[in-house]
């Protein structure tokens, strides 16, 4: 499985919302509504989720293991740098 598309929309302000991401899969499946957060240890993306009736949030679509979402992490993140690179 190869990731065939990373398209990031970057939001300007103090939040620490950073960007929204979507990413393509063999260039037949996307997942739309990745977020890149400014954490405590720096950015991280947080994947798509719906809020619960008892007030969490739950992962609507995830990977299932840790190899992955670095993977997907690190190919978002670096997109969203090149944008950062782009305006300068």
């Amino acid at each position: 499985m190869e990731i065939t598309d990373v398209r990031v929309k970057k939001f300007n302000g103090q939040s620490r919302l950073k960007a929204i991401a979507a990413i393509t899969f063999d260039d037949c499946f996307v997942v739309h509504e990745l977020r890149i957060i400014d954490g405590k240890a720096g950015l991280f993306v947080a994947m798509p989720s719906r809020k619960m009736p008892n007030g969490e949030f739950k992962d609507v679509a995830h990977p299932i293991n840790q190899e992955t979402r670095n993977r997907i992490e690190a190919v978002v993140i670096d997109a969203y740098n090149q944008i950062d690179d782009e305006e300068e």
